[in-house]
């Protein structure tokens, strides 16, 4: 091999992260094959009808702010964390319930105040939104942050109580597999 040449990656791997990295990469192609076998199977006993049905609601496309909220909207609410949150900026929210409307909440920050009514989501993130003000509110588990529909921005982000900031230094400690770094690893580590 010439000195200036790049050794090939499957030659730049210690044979036993290259049979590790082989190993991950069947597993989950395995996986993603099952996975949509499964997934086409399903849709192709769905009835035609139930497919058609399957939106998730959004705020161009979701049901009136004024119709009662469902079951799985109710258990929603059920989750949003109320309270003042501290986010970027310097910048601060208050999130509480609104006491006309059950499941509804009141979100005040900077002198601005928004109605806000949960919206079912396939993420499992906690999505409010005000239609009338075009804001959407977004709750996960390390923060929040709400995002203006209109000028199609974050109007305030990395918003978080003690719960949250909690949540968030865990995921700091204790960060998910990097399936990539398999390959970047010395062997025997």
């Amino acid at each position: 091999m010439h000195k200036n040449a790049v050794p090939s990656p499957s030659r730049a791997l210690p044979s036993r992260a290259r049979n590790r990295l082989v190993s991950w990469s069947s597993a989950l192609l395995g996986l993603g094959l099952s996975l949509g076998l499964v997934a086409s199977a399903l849709a192709a006993s769905l009835p035609a009808q139930a497919q058609g049905s399957r939106s998730v609601p959004t705020v161009q496309a979701g049901t009136p702010a004024d119709t009662p909220l469902s079951e799985r909207e109710l258990a929603t609410a059920a989750l949003v964390h109320v309270g003042s949150k501290t986010c970027s900026h310097g910048r601060s929210v208050r999130i509480e319930a609104a006491p006309q409307a059950a499941g509804h909440f009141v979100l005040q920050s900077g002198g601005q105040r928004y109605l806000l009514r949960p919206v079912e989501t396939s993420t499992g993130a906690i999505r409010l939104e005000d239609r009338a003000q075009g804001a959407v509110w977004i709750q996960l588990a390390n923060k929040s942050m709400l995002l203006g529909q209109r000028p199609n921005r974050r109007l305030l982000d990395d918003c978080s109580n003690a719960l949250q900031q909690a949540v968030a230094a865990a995921m700091l400690r204790n960060p998910g597999p990097d399936l990539l770094g398999i390959a970047q690893r010395p062997a025997g580590q």
